[in-house]
């Protein structure tokens, strides 16, 4: 390359670089890591390196081809596998080299199954690197070999919409972001129709003899270039800004991690609550689960944290409700979570007689490693929910598994906690049956209450006070069926004593609480018994097992509470108090009487329907249309915009012309804007074409005797009179609206909205020259 050919090249890679790295800028989202960080810097040195060599020496696509493919193979480990590279990262492994070639087809659907952010997780960079390598290969090639440079700004965009699909369900990709790479590449766009348009003058100057344009022209042109570009940026921003406050996203961003089938799906297995009698029974009670050191100061283990029910069952999601808490995805090398109100502990599990796909864990999980000879079967079958903190394996837990986790625990609410609290905005999936029976329950634990908190802590109060704890499984207990179901609830509330165990106080205190308006979810799991000095390490049996409750609080978020009554002899049951009969015969006693009219007061129902006016269905149609209206108009104006702004530099231009202050002027620019129009509509003149030229391509007498008057305009030594500008912008009028018929309305459009006659300078007025 020439010295005038290096400072082009020089800044087209520059522009390439700078669009391919913003463009690749949108993965990291789904890597936070410095991993990504140093496979972005390699890749685009390397894939520079491919596109300058090939530009230089002429190569073929085939050998570009080539070179991409020993990238990839030479240096796919150290960048996209760095956990398999050896030497201090600087050389491949045989175990990394096939890591990389099977990522380059089955890295794709693990990295949308898998939590974010994944960091350098096993080979989930491939992906990036792969579409990082290409796009900086097949930009950068483009824009210093094509003939149209501009055409190597389309990988960018390519990239930034991969990194958006298989980015996260929840964060977009940054506005800033986007906006950058938008000015980068008009940037690029300008300077390639630059440097042709300099090149072009610069080849007719040479071939003249004499200047072909004057610096102040050159400036000006330069500078109305650039305003264009600001002005499209400024109208993209605004329109940008503008709909994502006016039109926000109700519903979940649509990528491909959320269309992607979960390889997990925990409705396929039964809910855990269903089987927690059978950890009490004989064979089991006394049978060791599950050997933990480090156990919280809370001493409860998770097996699994449930949030729908449907009158039968607690579960994990269902095939009816769409639950936050049923999707699990692979879980990366490790998950930040925050520290506000939590200790972080690490617990070391052993499973003994413990058997499931649910991983027994405790709080939020940060990171899990597996031991043992089949530690890569289950770190490979490992899926997590942070949503509500439960992991599973596919493969299933066997006695003999050993796993550590790292973990940030919340501790237990008390009831005098729970009473300053108010509920939180969580969304769970709403309970479809609820026993009347604790409607009238909740009611009498709450009445004269105030506050939310306030009446949860009643409620739960009530329960511990009238509640007894039986298992109904030893000879010595008395009878208690297990179950949740609505059906169970109702004998729960309505036997006297009150009669059951976890699994029914903690389905009743849930749906009380979801009553009162918390969001709330059942877990079940083990508590640990007390350890005598820290890192003790306890074994859990069938025996330890227990139900608890979550709730979601606005000051504290999700807390954990325990509904059990506490354990204490059962008083026998009285024959001769039927709850049924009785009902009926307190209802007419005056002091019964007083006491459900003041419950009456408080319920939701009453707060729900306060006095309103009827709905007006005319209104209220008539609101709705013009709501629909006005938001179709504004989505119709911002669309409109780029449009508008286009039609309007054209009016604003024309209107300069016409109104120029000198005849001479307005001749001259009455020629421009017929040349203008017939640029817009497709007509190609010759580079740096005069009048005449322009006129024979548009063909016709008219439009060469308009040439005519404008070359006697403006080589005669008499300067013309405004008779003859009026005179010319009527013809002007007339061609152009020539130029209209003889086009179709769908290409009228096209011609007004063209951007072609905005930014070429083919001709312009040089009085000194004579040149158009």
């Amino acid at each position: 390359m020439n010295r005038m050919r290096v400072r082009p090249a020089v800044v087209t890679m520059l522009f390439s670089l700078a669009a391919t790295a913003l463009a690749a800028w949108s993965f990291w989202g789904v890597y936070q890591s410095a991993a990504f960080v140093v496979m972005l810097g390699g890749t685009l040195l390397l894939g520079g390196a491919i596109a300058v060599l090939g530009a230089v020496f002429r190569w073929p696509s085939i050998v570009i081809a080539l070179l991409v493919v020993v990238v990839f193979l030479g240096a796919g480990v150290q960048l996209a596998v760095p956990g398999q590279a050896s030497t201090g990262g600087l050389l491949p492994t045989w175990p990394g080299f096939v890591d990389l070639v099977q990522a380059t087809w089955l890295s794709w659907k693990q990295l949308v199954t898998i939590s974010l952010p994944v960091g350098s997780y096993q080979a989930l960079l491939v992906p990036a690197f792969i579409l990082t390598l290409l796009s900086i290969v097949v930009s950068a090639s483009i824009g210093l070999r094509a003939r149209h440079g501009e055409l190597g700004a389309i990988p960018p965009m390519v990239l930034l919409l991969a990194g958006v699909l298989l980015g996260s369900a929840t964060a977009p990709v940054p506005l800033w972001l986007s906006l950058t790479l938008l000015a980068v590449l008009l940037a690029w766009t300008m300077w390639l129709r630059w440097q042709r348009r300099s090149e072009a003058i610069r080849s007719l100057a040479e071939q003249s003899g004499m200047a072909v344009e004057s610096p102040r022209e050159r400036r000006f042109v330069g500078a109305r270039t650039v305003a264009g570009a600001a002005v499209i940026l400024v109208v993209a921003g605004v329109a940008g800004t503008a709909a994502s406050v006016l039109l926000p996203a109700h519903n979940d961003r649509q990528v491909v991690r959320t269309a992607v089938e979960q390889p997990f799906d925990p409705r396929a297995y039964p809910s855990p609550l269903s089987g927690f009698r059978a950890y009490l029974e004989p064979a089991k009670a006394e049978e060791p689960m599950l050997t933990v050191r480090g156990i919280p100061a809370d001493r409860r283990i998770r097996i699994a944290t449930l949030d729908t029910y449907d009158g039968v069952t607690y579960s994990v999601g269902t095939d009816d409700v769409t639950s936050a808490s049923g999707s699990f995805t692979r879980m990366p090398y490790r998950l930040d979570q925050p520290r506000a109100g939590g200790t972080a502990y690490r617990l070391d599990v052993t499973v003994r007689g413990y058997t499931g796909p649910w991983v027994p864990g405790s709080g939020q999980l940060e990171q899990v490693t597996f031991a043992g000879s089949d530690a890569s079967d289950l770190t490979d079958s490992f899926f997590y929910n942070d949503v509500t903190g439960t992991a599973a394996v596919t493969r299933g837990l066997r006695a003999g598994d050993s796993y550590t986790l790292d973990t940030v625990v919340k501790p237990q609410f008390t009831g005098d906690q729970l009473a300053k609290t108010t509920p939180g905005s969580a969304e769970v999936p709403k309970p479809t049956v609820v026993p009347d029976e604790l409607q009238q329950t909740l009611q009498k634990y709450t009445a004269g209450v105030t506050g939310t908190g306030a009446r949860l802590a009643a409620a739960l109060k009530g329960l511990a006070e009238n509640g007894y704890i039986s298992h109904g499984i030893a000879p010595d207990e008395p009878p208690s069926r297990s179950g949740h179901g609505a059906d169970r609830i109702t004998e729960l509330l309505t036997d006297i004593p009150m009669l059951g165990d976890q699994e029914q106080y903690a389905v009743t205190a849930a749906l009380m609480a979801r009553q009162l308006g918390f969001p709330a979810r059942v877990v079940i799991g083990f508590v640990a018994p007390e350890v005598t000095a820290a890192g003790q390490s306890a074994t859990l049996t069938g025996s330890d097992v227990s139900a608890w409750i979550e709730v979601q609080t606005r000051q504290s978020g999700w807390v954990t509470v325990d509904p059990t009554p506490p354990v204490r002899p059962v008083p026998p049951k009285k024959p001769d108090q039927p709850t049924q009969i009785s009902r009926p015969q307190t209802n007419v006693q005056p002091p019964v009487d007083d006491t459900p009219t003041q419950r009456e007061e408080p319920p939701q129902a009453q707060v729900d329907t306060s006095d309103q006016q009827p709905p007006n269905p005319v209104l209220d149609t008539i609101l709705g249309v013009l709501v629909i209206v006005g938001w179709v108009l504004l989505v119709l104006a911002v669309l409109a915009a780029p449009f508008l702004a286009v039609i309007g530099a054209k009016w604003r231009r024309r209107t300069l012309r016409r109104s120029a202050p000198t005849a001479l002027e307005r001749i001259s620019g009455g020629w421009r804007e017929f040349a203008d129009a017939a640029l817009d509509h497709g007509y190609d003149p010759p580079p740096a074409a005069t009048r005449r030229e322009m006129a024979t391509t548009i063909g016709g007498s008219r439009a060469a005797a308009l040439a005519g008057v404008a070359d006697r305009a403006v080589f005669s030594p008499t300067a013309p009179s405004p008779a003859e500008a009026d005179s010319v912008w009527r013809a002007v009028d007339d061609l152009r609206h020539a130029l209209a018929k003889r086009e179709t309305r769908w290409k009228r459009f096209v011609a007004a909205i063209s951007l072609r006659s905005l930014g070429y300078r083919g001709w312009g007025t040089n009085r000194k020259k004579g040149r158009p």
